[in-house]
């Protein structure tokens, strides 16, 4: 993967402006904060989100793949400011679990998630390099 930087442009902080990647797409349905069981066992946003990129992770090994092939992501969480006030705290947990990979991304908000007490989806897109995992 290569990030993507317009030249006079400010480094972007936690994400890339845009990627360059080749090889096989795979993509991850929207994963939210809830156990393979189904069971929100966090209902605060920095414990759901821990949870959503595991999941996350989940499908991604399914298909041979990690947290470096992230292309890009879609985040939609359900309260702007919320999301806005855990920012300090989403890096470790970022960090712990997908590494230094900072793939292209988007924040919306949104007025509500499918499921309730969901507070944070995140939607995937993974490039897997052409001979690793050749499954289809």
């Amino acid at each position: 993967m290569t990030p993507l930087l317009p030249e006079g442009w400010p480094r972007p902080s936690g994400y890339s402006n845009g990627v360059a990647a080749e090889g096989r797409m795979v993509f991850v349905a929207g994963q939210i904060g809830w156990t393979p069981d189904m069971v929100f066992e966090a209902e605060d946003f920095l414990g759901q989100l821990r949870q959503t990129l595991l999941n996350t992770l989940a499908v991604l090994a399914e298909a041979d793949a990690g947290p470096e092939h992230i292309a890009r992501m879609t985040w939609y969480v359900t309260d702007r400011d919320e999301y806005i006030a855990n920012l300090k705290g989403m890096g470790p947990i970022w960090r712990e679990l997908m590494g230094k990979n900072y793939p292209a991304m988007a924040c919306v908000e949104v007025s509500r998630l499918v499921e309730e007490k969901a507070r944070v989806e995140i939607e995937t897109t993974a490039v897997v390099p052409v001979g690793k995992g050749d499954r289809p």
